[in-house]
């Protein structure tokens, strides 16, 4: 048995008053394990001991349905008595202006036709949260609006018309109630740079295959829009913009949408300058073949209900990745694979549901032209991990939620799938025990009884058992308050909102790295009153 002390991942936090000892890379103390190992007035969190009143973020969404999307306020005081005052909606706005080619100074029209927008981003205040809004627009004269949550942004602009490369503006920050001008001014059609070409096979003949063929950066940023390849004679022609005239090389990408994941998608190195490149070639990656076999347990026992897939280099350079099967309930697979490089096995993938006793598996194999059958895969068990909480009082805390989630990969491991979480509930003792897979997990301690929420990192590494030192939940305090709404630009007065949904974090730096730990969750009633529990001392 792996015993981890106290089975916390190395923790640092810059001015805590506790921090984590590495005695190895196998073995790392945390000191912190319960409040009353720190400073007075402090609370042992996540990262160390620190100030519950200090480093708290509160995100509010008062109602997305109604274009009222998140806001994000730093809480430098918090209260018993804390009301939430949240401004009106977020929104980039701007016009769709479309140059046209003249003599001297350019002039610009606007573009009335139905234009795609997309923003991605994550919070400014909260670390790791991320967000993302888009919306099929149909600019006017006044252009367009898109409504957003608060945060920062890549915003893409995307026409139905191919021929106009995608439109992108980096670093917008939004904050609650703004609304940012936004806008864009597409390329005439004169000023673009277009890359002309053919996708064929060995033969030099059209491939008898739907395929896409897109312009990227190196950054893997579109260049071009995604366009058909004229299936009769494998011709092409992608719009770059004006600028991609100055690059000596751009990434084209050729991908089958249709082929059921039996087609490699392919790169291909090509100077942009001439306006026409060769003909790009696309080797045959060979006919597919089934592969099948057995998912089974250590015991030898069938696995059900395990997605498998096998991924990697294939021949012509292509990178393959088959579609996913489920196992059946004797164990049995079937799928279809291209063949592997004789040097380069591919890697199969199986991965037991999350109930399972078995854990995630991998293994390098060697695809041939004919094919592969009765191919056998042993999954290890999962890592059984087993701790205990106690209350702040001491004593067994039964009944607590335990939900582990995955945030990262351990060496020699693929990183469990995002959303795996898994979760327990401690038992009369106040134990509980976790089936993983190894990977960096945050636990999350729910009690309820009017005590707080509670996390810890933890790193689950390749063992039969892992024992998680116990540690005390804190102690909680009652804050309450009201949710309420106005909007001054609109000059519409302060109301209540209504089943807000308003989440407290507390963000910190965590090995180094600025991060968001969630403290209470919780959802504003009908007069937009709410009460969440928070750590105390």
């Amino acid at each position: 048995m792996r015993r981890l002390r106290p089975g916390l991942l190395g923790l640092a936090l810059a001015s805590a008053s506790c921090a984590y000892l590495p005695d190895s890379p196998e073995d790392v103390q945390l000191v912190c394990r319960r409040d009353a190992e720190c400073a007075e007035g402090q609370v042992c969190f996540a990262d160390g001991c620190g100030d519950p009143g200090q480093n708290i973020v509160v995100e509010v969404k008062p109602d997305p349905a109604a274009g009222l999307h998140a806001q994000d306020f730093a809480v430098e005081n918090l209260r018993p008595q804390h009301h939430l005052e949240l401004f009106g909606p977020a929104t980039l706005r701007g016009r769709v202006q479309r140059q046209l080619p003249q003599d001297g100074s350019p002039t610009t029209v606007p573009y009335l036709s139905p234009v795609f927008v997309r923003a991605t981003g994550e919070s400014r205040l909260i670390p790791g949260l991320t967000r993302s809004f888009e919306g099929n627009l149909v600019p006017d004269t006044e252009g367009y609006t898109l409504a957003v949550g608060s945060g920062s942004y890549t915003v893409t602009l995307l026409t139905k018309d191919a021929s106009i490369p995608p439109q992108t503006a980096e670093g917008v920050g939004v904050e609650p109630g703004w609304t940012v001008p936004l806008d864009f001014v597409l390329p005439s059609s004169a000023s673009l740079t277009r890359l002309a070409g053919k996708v064929v096979g060995e033969d030099n003949q059209p491939v008898n295959e739907v395929l896409e063929i897109q312009a990227l950066d190196d950054a893997l940023k579109p260049l071009s829009q995604r366009v058909s390849v004229t299936r009769e004679t494998g011709e092409f022609l992608l719009s770059l913009p004006p600028a991609a005239a100055r690059l000596d090389h751009v990434l084209i990408q050729v991908t089958a949408p249709r082929a059921g994941g039996l087609f490699p998608q392919r790169e291909f190195s090509v100077d942009p300058r001439p306006g026409v490149t060769a003909p790009l070639v696309l080797e045959n990656a060979g006919a597919a073949v089934v592969v099948s076999g057995r998912v089974v347990d250590r015991a030898g026992q069938p696995v059900a209900d395990a997605g498998v897939y096998l991924q990697g280099k294939v021949r012509g350079g292509g990178q393959f990745h088959s579609l996913t099967v489920r196992t059946r309930a004797d164990g049995r697979f079937e799928l279809q694979s291209l063949p592997s490089l004789p040097d380069t096995p591919l890697t199969l993938y199986a991965i037991p549901p999350s109930g399972a006793v078995s854990g995630i598996t991998r293994q390098a194999t060697l695809v041939p032209p004919g094919g592969l059958s009765s191919q056998e895969v042993v999954c290890p068990n999962k890592v059984i991990v087993q701790g205990a909480l106690l209350r702040p009082e001491g004593g067994p805390a039964a009944g607590v939620k335990v939900v582990a989630d995955p945030v990262g990969a351990v060496p020699g491991w693929p990183r469990p799938a995002q959303g795996a979480e898994v979760s327990s509930a401690t038992d009369e003792d106040g134990v509980y025990s976790l089936r993983l897979d190894p990977g960096e997990y945050r636990f999350d301690f729910m009690p309820g009884e009017n005590l707080p929420r509670v996390s810890r990192f933890v790193p689950v590494l390749a063992a039969e058992t892992m024992q998680v030192e116990p540690f005390t939940l804190s102690k909680g305090r009652r804050v309450t308050g009201r949710v309420t709404l106005s909007d001054p630009q609109r000059q519409i007065p302060s109301r209540v909102a209504p089943y807000a949904d308003i989440q407290f974090f507390r963000v910190v730096n965590v090995a180094g790295k600025p991060t968001a730990i969630r403290l209470a969750q919780t959802v504003a009633d009908s007069a937009g009153d709410y009460t969440a529990t928070l750590p105390t001392r």
